[in-house]
């Protein structure tokens, strides 16, 4: 390789200097620690389950020894035929995108001056599994459709061995948080901006497609599990459940091209960070069905379609104002470097309004199951750790793009060494939108 071509893909990959997540120790112990808090999971709350969800430490310790030396405990982990349906499953979607017709679009400019093409047909894959899926259940009924419950822990293992298979495969324009040259951090973090296959894009396709249809699915599951166990039967708690998962599943695929403006593709690496995630809520309404009347019903549909209107209106207007429309003629300032932040309607009541309405709808996931047990609000919780992280990170890199030098050259050295305008567009946004996420809280 020339010097001049060595430079630059050194400029175009600087070295990480900064780490999160507390650096390779955080990164390793979330890494090896999602596999085992789900497992954990699975294994302290499920319907053999006795002497409560989870049961009591002095209970459950003895029967986890007992579970680890049992080598059919660890066969289940690895189900030959979780991994066949969910491996095939990953093909019918990589399949429907390449079969499927969709738009292309655009992305944002890449620091390399290129641009990345997204194919959108998110929605119409969801469609058509979702047509194969009730075609299937009308033709064997409902207990034909189980499949998920039966073999849950099967269908973590080959969706957490899918995470860590593609988390080492990347390795081109890298993001910027994600070349730090440790192994086990850029492993995590994500070290390549854009994976492509082709005319793939690895990381929106999982951004939407395997994991998102197939939790409606898995819900779906989840649902003839308990009709099956009911005479056919199921309860309101799990409409709930199913209704506001799916509304949100589907709002996400319909609203596709929203994603390409998000912080996971236009700056996070796609690493093992956004290639994991983890279900809960409608397998415990299985084994521990719930009856809500129409009173905590209609409260908790309240509590998600409250939250729903916020995610979706906050959302819709940062959208149609970063594509150059303001039908709602919000004001904003305007920064040096050209920049708009915008100063009213849902973004004058917090710096992330959507954030507020996700953890609202999070909180109604959760409500259906009661309160017997905490484990099924793990989510809120963790989702709510989960989004500070990245308001904070947000923060982090509006605070460089708007405080630090941008570039330097003979007319703007003067300007770049006056400390008192360091920072001047993003202080004044700060000042005008105080609260972070949750007005008058944080």
């Amino acid at each position: 390789m020339s010097d001049s071509k060595y430079a630059d893909t050194a400029s175009l990959n600087p070295k990480t200097t900064s780490y999160e997540f507390f650096g390779p120790l955080g990164a390793f112990s979330i890494t090896i620690g999602v596999p085992i808090l789900t497992y954990i999971l699975y294994f302290t709350c499920n319907n053999d389950t006795s002497g409560g969800c989870p049961p009591p430490i002095q209970t459950l310790y003895p029967s986890l020894l007992q579970a680890l030396a049992d080598p059919a405990f660890w066969w289940k982990l690895w189900d030959p035929e979780a991994f066949a349906l969910y491996y095939s499953w990953y093909t019918f979607c990589l399949l429907a995108w390449a079969v499927l017709p969709g738009d292309w679009v655009r992305g944002t400019q890449l620091r390399n001056g290129k641009y990345q093409q997204y194919k959108i047909n998110a929605f119409s894959t969801c469609l058509l599994a979702l047509g194969l899926s009730t075609g299937y259940i009308l033709r064997f009924g409902v207990e034909s459709f189980t499949f998920f419950y039966d073999h849950w822990v099967g269908f973590v293992s080959a969706a957490l061995s899918m995470s860590l298979f593609q988390g080492i495969l990347w390795r081109k324009l890298l993001a910027l948080g994600g070349n730090s040259g440790n192994l086990i951090y850029d492993f995590y973090i994500g070290r390549e901006l854009n994976p492509t296959v082709g005319f793939l894009d690895i990381k929106s396709f999982n951004e939407l497609r395997p994991g998102m249809i197939l939790w409606l699915l898995i819900d779906i599951s989840m649902a003839c599990t308990q009709a099956t166990r009911l005479s056919g039967q199921i309860t309101d708690s799990m409409v709930l459940v199913l209704f506001f998962q799916g509304l949100y599943i589907l709002d996400a695929l319909y609203n596709e091209p929203a994603v390409l403006t998000t912080m996971d593709i236009i700056s996070d690496g796609f690493g093992f960070m956004l290639a994991v995630g983890d279900l809960l809520w409608a397998r415990y309404l299985v084994f521990r069905p719930k009856v809500l009347g129409y009173a905590w019903s209609a409260a908790i549909l309240a509590v998600n379609f409250l939250g729903y209107y916020i995610f979706r209106t906050s959302n819709n207007e940062k959208n149609e104002f970063r594509n150059g429309r303001n039908p709602k003629n919000l004001t904003y300032i305007t920064t040096e470097q050209g920049s708009k932040l915008l100063t009213s309607g849902w973004w004058a009541v917090s710096r992330h309004p959507n954030y507020f309405g996700d953890l609202l709808m999070a909180l109604a996931w959760s409500l259906p199951t009661g309160f017997d047990t905490p484990i099924t609000y793990f989510y809120v919780v963790y989702f709510a750790v989960l989004l500070i992280h990245r308001q904070r990170r947000d923060d982090e890199n509006c605070e460089k793009k708007y405080v630090e030098c941008h570039s330097v050259s003979p007319t703007n050295i003067l300007i770049n060494a006056l400390p008192y305008r360091y920072g001047k567009d993003w202080h004044r946004y700060q000042r005008l939108v105080p609260y972070r996420i949750i007005p008058y809280i944080y």
